[in-house]
């Protein structure tokens, strides 16, 4: 089994580890674009350019599905890459799991980046999901940023500021981004109120790993032995994971890189 997945930059390690817990037998290949980083400023146009170049160089080793680990590029490019990849190869977006958070009742706050916050794509998923339960956007300026480059005061800095924007009552938050995935333990401490139960954080990643592998109608093993290799491509080009990922206990998960057979 092979699962390729993609982004801009290591927003992608919360799912590639997800995928690798699942199942520690499959090779992943990992396709970045940190020449193009960060897509969210891009035009729908552009991100969706480099989106498709950083797929087919994914596609090249022959994947048997591949995870969009982005929430921008899953809005502008997840059409695009379907019709251009599928049915060969299944392409599996990221979408905020802003559903199950609305399940526990509110009040929600969703995380996400200043371009997604009151977006008509965020909005919809909020009509479609969340009517009836109070729900805060939050936009994170320069979390994303932050996080890529592991700059631990700024990420710091970034996530008071949006603890700042997120409303006392709030009992749970939607990470509307990969990258806040990885910081989810110092979101939760920032947000913590004394003598209260602890949030609740709803990521992406598990919900898009399972998905991956029902698609490819596979199942979850995480007890098989974990011969799966790791491929980074930067740009299209074999290389070592980025030095940043190594701060975040799920690039630790995938310290040893190997070229995929």
């Amino acid at each position: 089994m092979k699962i390729a997945l993609m982004d801009s930059g290591i927003g992608l390690l919360a799912a590639t580890a997800a995928v690798r817990r699942l199942r520690p037998d499959a090779d992943l290949v990992l396709s970045l674009d940190p020449e193009g980083m960060p897509w969210g400023p891009r035009t729908p146009e552009d991100l969706t350019g480099r989106a498709l170049a950083v797929a087919e160089a994914a596609a090249a080793y022959r994947p048997d599905a591949l995870i969009v680990g982005c929430n921008t590029a899953t809005v502008h490019a997840l059409p695009a890459l379907r019709t251009h990849l599928e049915p060969d190869v299944p392409v599996i977006g990221t979408v905020p799991a802003i559903k199950p958070a609305a399940a526990g009742g509110g009040p929600v706050a969703i995380w996400a980046t200043p371009a997604t916050t009151g977006s008509p794509y965020q909005r919809g998923l909020i009509d479609d999901f969340a009517a009836g339960v109070d729900v805060t956007e939050v936009p994170c300026w320069g979390l994303a940023e932050a996080v890529e480059h592991a700059d631990e005061p700024a990420i710091a800095g970034a996530v008071a500021a949006a603890a700042a924007l997120t409303p006392d009552d709030v009992t749970t938050v939607v990470l509307g981004c990969t990258h806040y995935e990885l910081v989810a333990d110092r979101i939760r401490a920032a947000l913590h109120h004394p003598g209260r139960p602890p949030l609740v954080l709803h990521g992406s990643a598990g919900a898009v790993a399972a998905q991956a592998l029902r698609r490819i109608g596979s199942h979850p093993a995480p007890e098989a032995p974990a011969t799966g290799s790791v491929t980074v491509l930067l740009n299209g080009r074999e290389s070592a994971l980025p030095a940043a990922a190594l701060t975040y206990a799920e690039g630790r998960l995938l310290r040893a890189v190997t070229p995929a057979p």
